[in-house]
């Protein structure tokens, strides 16, 4: 547990502080507080309970982590949970992580059991210049809450690259791949739950930003749209890639089954092509005693030449209807067809 404290005109944050010292500092109004619990222990959860004096549902919640963001409001305190992206995440592994969060009138705390990259960007910037501290607690939050939507584009732009570059192997495919279908799964999948989180963190700072919270003054209001208006975006891009990658599944199975396609065909004109064959090595080969062909001088010659010329015959055929090579159907054969 790290304990960071501000007092009014001061130009520095001071910390270091007890738990045993919370109550002194929150007693006093002109002071912001922020504490941050970092793999909490149970003895952190006790000060939330004795100290803070929160809903003890709300820090059952807090122990367990996998809630979707919400918001909620008690006497004297805000509770909410939003969710950041990890540091290490892909687009085919995409996952978050849950932050729970609690603004009281003077004082912040930020309760996770992973590191967050924003938290510690925060706690860089107020060792630099406590201004994200001069303008209250709403401030404080506000500057947690806008890392980590910012921490959203990155992975939006990994997103926009992997579904590009899926897109040109699906149509240099020559034959199936399940890796490709492995991929277009994996980023289904990833796409869909930053769909849904990004869907419930929206309406939280909807409702953080219209005024509906009396800790959140009006001062701070258009601080809080502009998260909303991020993550507007970056929820109509999940959208946006849910289709992409819908349709990239549709491509791929299209070119798979026109690949299967273009086996049959070849299939089938060797089919074609041999079943005349066949036919008049069949008839020939029947031995009966009144077959004059049997006799005959060169009729060994000339089954073979049939043969050939059935075969030819019909390659050619098959080339000016444009069903194989590079022939294409004239004008009369293609109203035929």
């Amino acid at each position: 547990m790290e304990i960071f404290l501000y007092r009014q005109g001061a130009e520095r944050i001071e910390e270091g502080f007890k738990v045993e010292q919370l109550p002194d500092l929150l007693a006093d109004q002109t002071n912001v507080v922020w504490v941050d619990m970092e793999q909490p222990t149970t003895a952190d959860e006790q000060v939330l309970l004795d100290v803070f004096k929160f809903h003890p549902l709300t820090v059952e919640d807090c122990r367990e982590n996998r809630h979707y963001p919400k918001i909620e409001e008690f006497p004297g305190y805000l509770y909410l949970i939003v969710h950041g992206v990890l540091a290490d995440t892909s687009p085919d592994h995409f996952n978050t992580i849950e932050l729970d969060a609690f603004l009281g009138s003077n004082y912040v705390i930020t309760y996770h059991h992973d590191s967050f990259r924003s938290i510690n960007n925060v706690k860089q910037l107020i060792h630099t210049s406590p201004i994200a501290c001069k303008r209250g607690a709403p401030f404080l939050l506000y500057q947690i809450l806008d890392q980590i939507v910012d921490f959203y584009s990155p992975v939006l732009d990994d997103f926009d690259e992997r579904i590009d570059t899926l897109e040109d192997d699906i149509f240099t495919l020559k034959s199936p791949a399940n890796e490709i279908l492995e991929e277009i799964m994996d980023l289904k999948r990833g796409v869909l739950r930053l769909r849904r989180i990004s869907t419930k963190q929206m309406d939280v700072f909807y409702r953080m930003s219209r005024g509906e919270f009396s800790l959140i003054d009006q001062q701070m209001l258009p601080f809080y749209r502009d998260i909303y208006d991020h993550l507007i975006r970056v929820t109509d891009l999940a959208e946006n890639y849910r289709d992409l990658i819908s349709g990239a599944l549709e491509a791929y199975l299209s070119v798979v089954s026109n690949r299967l396609n273009e086996i049959m065909k070849v299939l089938t004109i060797f089919s074609a092509v041999m079943l005349p064959l066949t036919f008049i090595a069949g008839v020939y080969g029947m031995n009966f005693d009144n077959m004059p062909e049997l006799h005959s001088r060169y009729g060994y010659y000339g089954a073979w030449l049939l043969m050939l010329l059935v075969a030819v015959g019909m390659l050619g055929f098959f080339w000016r209807r444009g069903w194989i090579g590079g022939g294409r159907p004239k004008a009369e054969d293609a109203k035929d067809v």
